[in-house]
């Protein structure tokens, strides 16, 4: 099992690790910062360094169960098991990552009712798909995105116990990807500090502390992707 960090602070650039195996396939760690590709964000980069020694890491995936595992480079050297090691973010990117993947929220409040079919995070741009026969022009769209981000929204994290989605089930926007279950809790992500909350959602993705460090958005372009699913494309301004 690799402790997830990122789940209770997604800031942290980061942390102090052990080697729980190493091979050119894959390093396992006990804890670590890096998020492993999933929910439409990718896996971190970033590297390991030890005394005598560093590797780069090339992306983050999933492993079997709960674990993660951090794939070195091509011909990177390669800690051994049992090694302490400091595993350092590529935090540029990471950073972008939230900033983006906490646009994608927002964007799902700027279009209430509409599901979501599909999303990709990117550092420069995303995509959400929706459930939407009637979108909205993307101007009106992109001002509705920037007037939240201008509001500087607290966003923050809380667990409660997975029977919640029995009892209200409109809390997943995803037609595509259902939050997973068996652990008997679940990872809700809550923009705005009132009640309603902007937005709500089951999410295991990384995110800024508050919406205003997201910087101002561009809805580059909205597509047709079938008879009631539309793309639509944001950017980093």
């Amino acid at each position: 099992m690799t402790e997830r960090l990122f789940l209770a602070d997604a800031g942290r650039r980061q942390a102090s690790a052990v080697v729980l195996a190493s091979a050119p396939e894959g390093i396992v760690l006990d804890r670590t910062v890096f998020y492993p590709r999933g929910g439409g964000q990718p896996g971190d980069i970033g590297r390991l360094v030890w005394e005598g020694g560093e590797t780069a890491l090339a992306d983050t995936i999933k492993g079997e169960g709960e674990t993660i595992i951090h794939l070195p480079a091509p011909g990177a050297a390669l800690p051994a098991a049992g090694t302490t090691v400091e595993a350092v973010l590529d935090w540029e990117r990471r950073f972008a990552h939230m900033r983006m993947h906490t646009a994608m929220h927002l964007l799902c409040a700027a279009l209430p009712g509409a599901a979501v079919t599909g999303g990709a995070v990117g550092a420069e741009r995303s995509r959400l798909d929706f459930d939407l026969p009637d979108p909205p022009a993307k101007e009106a769209i992109e001002e509705r995105l920037n007037a939240l981000i201008a509001a500087d929204h607290p966003v923050s994290i809380e667990w409660v116990d997975e029977s919640v989605l029995d009892t209200n089930p409109g809390l997943v926007r995803t037609l595509s990807v259902k939050p997973p279950r068996g652990t008997g809790r679940l990872r809700l992500v809550r923009i705005g500090a009132g009640e309603p909350p902007v937005d709500l959602q089951p999410c295991g993705g990384t995110h800024v502390a508050r919406t205003g460090e997201i910087g101002r958005l561009t809805v580059l372009k909205i597509e047709n992707k079938g008879r009631q699913n539309r793309r639509i494309a944001i950017a980093l301004a």
